[in-house]
């Protein structure tokens, strides 16, 4: 019996210590797995984010973000100590105490399961998660989490605690879009971090357990309650006071997608120097951080911005109030007004509002974000409005900082702002709003430039032989027009005629029947010739008729920018650029990967310098002095004469007006600056204006505020 007892025991002890062998034996297994065949962890520090391309001004402001992922990454030290603290008693309270895997976390999540049969809780600390972000997918099996937990362990072995907190806050995914915390600030309340709110910071902490399901944009309700789950693990902590809890609890969770922040308002330059580069360089821009500088100054950007949105809200209002723009029912709550405000969108600073009580002295209207503002009669009369409740409108904050009854205008415009002695492109503007798409007037909108176009006629009539003193016939003239089959009649806009007249005078006073004659006297074919060297060609552009005299081909702003510059600075011909600059980050290093060479008009005419590429001359000097001298004169005394409000000696500049007043220029320089200014509708139409009440204005605005600093001469 005892030698039965003896084997058994024998048995058991031989049985134990096999299972201790084959248990070293998988650990072991495990270790040579973990060290040989997962992935090695010292990749994380030199890891690459996947960073949007950004687009800068000249001076380094942000003007434009375009990526898949939105990203910036921070240190630790930039992060606020309270989303710190946010994150880690909601992700993982133990994390300063673990190495790499919370076993207390790993034991309840196995009993959960064990009693559910369902794989409720994940244990996954920061450490595991940032494991899994890396290195591996988010597939829930055994396998990964095995796999996970094992990394884990290797990354917190190589990597302090700082180093594996900065990896989690960068790469976490918070939704929409928004990669790391940075980014998440920006996209759900367009702050810095340092500017967060204690609800904003605790909703951003809840946001990476369930990204979707937790959005405050699209689930505000879901994402409160994540949110107070939060903050009720902070006060547990002892990382906020009940105070702070009691006050933050209250507060709404529901918010707006808000668009990357950029310093200078710049979306069409942006799109143009995105779309450049991407041609050049494909996709990959998108996620390898390449940094673009653009030629845009953003001082003149901002000026350009600004009287644009004024010149065109003023012809706006010009020509009357459409009415409301749409009109809600009363359902028995303010705040469904509220969410379909949401909905609507601001447009270029104007906001959509449902008025709540109207009275003919004063506007109460309703805001997306729940204020209630009031506008006063002075900012409404110009409208004549007849409001109801329930009627949507749209306001504005006006130069006072008073609201401001507004519309969304019909009439569209466009403004480039260009460096005539290097091409540079200093600002542009391509429509009221890019928010119904990317159509950039100033360099797509090819419309008639009119009158605007007649320096180009003259200056050819110079270098045929022609002088200022030429004296030209302004009679009725009748001609044969094959393209109607009819006689053309052409008028001046006075429906006047002066009779015998010089060629200088004409050109102040636009007179249009002395332009066709000049056109006959230097021949079509011979003027068609010479416009090339201002960049005008092909029969769109230049018509073969002796209407081209009236500007009736077809060009861009930013084309007529390029042929004023000609006069500008003095005869030379230079190519329009925006991108300055390109830079790729490789690394921690940033690299020069393209730098623009443009054509510079030389200093010096003679000059042997072969460093730079000097602009070809295409017009004497003679030529571009005397065509300027005339423009100026336009502006002292011409159609233009509205500028001496300016009173400087140094401008110079053309009106233009088309057919029927359908489209609408004003382009004007000095040596340092040339500013084209279009206004007309996208689907043509009489604005009822001619340049000088409807282009003009704006140019006038620009130039008063863009050379504020510059010395001229007084008029």
């Amino acid at each position: 019996m005892f030698r039965t007892i003896r084997k058994i025991i024998s048995g058991i002890a031989i049985s134990f210590i096999g299972l201790i062998l084959c248990g070293l034996i998988m650990l072991c297994s495990i270790y040579l797995y973990m060290i040989v065949s997962l992935p090695d962890v010292h990749q994380l520090r030199d890891v690459s984010f996947q960073l949007p391309l950004r687009i800068y001004s000249n001076d380094g402001k942000l003007i434009g973000e375009f990526g898949e992922e939105k990203r910036v990454p921070v240190t630790l030290e930039e992060v606020p100590q309270l989303l710190v603290l946010a994150i880690l008693d909601t992700e993982d309270q133990r994390f300063y105490k673990h190495r790499g895997v919370d076993l207390v976390g790993l034991i309840r999540a196995s009993i959960v399961y064990l009693i559910s049969g369902r794989k409720a809780q994940g244990a996954s600390t920061i450490t595991m998660q940032v494991a899994r972000d890396y290195f591996l997918n988010k597939e829930k099996t055994f396998n990964r989490k095995i796999n996970e937990i094992l990394l884990a362990i290797k990354i917190d072995s190589v990597f302090s605690k700082k180093e594996i907190l900065e990896l989690y806050l960068n790469k976490i995914y918070f939704g929409n879009r928004a990669y790391g915390v940075a980014a998440a600030a920006q996209t759900y309340y367009g702050k810095q971090l340092n500017d967060l709110t204690l609800s904003e910071i605790t909703m951003i902490a809840g946001l990476p357990q369930a990204p979707s399901r937790n959005n405050p944009i699209a689930n505000p309700e879901s994402a409160k309650e994540r949110r107070n789950h939060v903050l009720l693990r902070m006060l547990e902590n002892n990382h906020i006071s009940q105070k702070m809890y009691d006050t933050t609890i209250a507060t709404p969770a529901a918010t707006n997608y808000h668009e990357q922040y950029v310093d200078i308002t710049a979306p069409y330059a942006a799109e143009m120097a995105r779309n450049l580069v991407s041609s050049i360089y494909g996709h990959k821009i998108y996620n390898s951080g390449i940094k673009i500088f653009t030629t845009i100054d953003s001082r003149l950007q901002n000026i350009t911005n600004q009287v644009m949105h004024d010149g065109i809200l003023a012809y706006d209002k010009r020509h009357g109030y459409h009415g409301p723009e749409n009109h809600f029912v009363f359902s028995g709550s303010f705040d469904i007004w509220r969410k379909k405000l949401l909905n609507i969108g601001v447009v270029n600073s104007l906001y959509p509002a449902t008025v709540l009580k109207f009275n003919g002295k004063n506007i109460n209207a309703l805001l997306g974000n729940g204020d209630i503002i009031q506008i006063n009669y002075e900012n409404f009369i110009w409208a004549h409005p007849k409001l109801i409740a329930g009627d949507v409108i749209r306001v504005y904050k006006n130069y006072k900082s008073q609201w401001s009854l507004a519309q969304l205008p019909k009439i569209e415009g466009a403004m480039i702002v260009m460096n005539p002695n290097n091409g540079a492109i200093l600002a542009i503007n391509g429509g009221f709003s890019c928010a119904s798409g990317n159509y950039n007037r100033a360099i797509q909108a090819e419309r008639q430039p009119g009158s605007a176009f007649k320096p180009f006629i003259y200056s050819a009539a110079l270098e045929k032989g022609l002088t200022l003193d030429t004296i030209v016939e302004d009679t009725p003239i009748a001609l044969w027009d094959p393209s109607r089959n009819d006689i053309w009649r052409p008028q001046n806009v006075t429906q006047t005629f002066e009779g015998s007249i010089r060629l200088k005078e004409a050109l102040v006073h636009s007179i249009n029947l002395v332009s066709i004659r000049i056109l006959q006297n230097v021949g079509i074919q011979y003027t068609i010739s010479y416009l090339k060297n201002f960049g005008f060609e092909g029969t769109r552009e230049v018509p073969a008729s002796l209407s081209l005299a009236l500007g009736t081909g077809i060009v861009t702003p930013i084309k007529m920018a390029v042929g004023y510059s000609v006069f500008a600075n003095g005869g030379f011909k230079i190519a329009p650029f925006i991108v300055n600059s390109i830079i790729e980050t490789d690394k921690i290093k940033e690299k020069v990967i393209f730098q623009a060479t443009p054509l510079i008009v030389p200093k010096i005419t003679n000059s042997n310098n072969n460093t730079i590429l000097t602009a070809p001359r295409v017009i004497s000097s003679q030529n571009a002095y005397l065509i300027t001298n005339v423009l100026k004169d336009v502006i002292k005394r011409g159609t233009a004469s509205r500028a001496k409000i300016l009173n400087r000696a140094d401008l110079a500049g053309k009106t233009g007006t088309t057919n029927d007043q359908i489209d609408t220029w004003f382009a004007g320089f000095n040596k340092d600056i040339v500013a084209v200014v279009w206004l007309g509708f996208d689907y043509p139409r009489s604005t009822t204006e001619h340049g000088s009440a409807a282009a003009l204005p704006i140019w006038i605005q620009f130039m008063q505020y863009a050379l504020i600093n510059k010395q001229s001469a007084k008029i």
